[in-house]
């Protein structure tokens, strides 16, 4: 998986590549698991993927921000954001990579 962006046809293939199911089969199976965390994440459950780390949805609270352009106040209403969380594993294997 070469470039900046990993899409879902490159998981796709090689979901293809490492497994051995057909390219039909390995595009369901990445789409059925995104689906999977979808929904859960929709539903506000917490994903924890070993050795991956964990999606979560936390609330934001409403709260007064400032319009940079212009200076004004602004109400930011409240809101549902997506965090993750890399676990210890991944982030050793990001800094060790040079």
């Amino acid at each position: 998986m070469s470039g900046r962006t990993v899409t879902r046809a490159q998981l796709s293939e090689a979901v293809y590549q490492e497994v051995g199911l057909s390219r039909n089969e390995s595009a369901e199976l990445v789409e059925a698991i995104l689906a999977r965390m979808t929904d859960a994440l929709t539903r506000t459950k917490t994903i924890k993927i070993s050795s991956f780390g964990t999606f979560s949805v936390r609330t934001k609270g409403q709260r007064i921000g400032r319009n940079p352009k212009t200076g004004e106040e602004v109400t930011i209403l409240p809101r549902k954001v997506l965090v993750f969380r890399p676990s210890q594993v991944l982030k050793k294997r990001i800094n060790d990579r040079k």
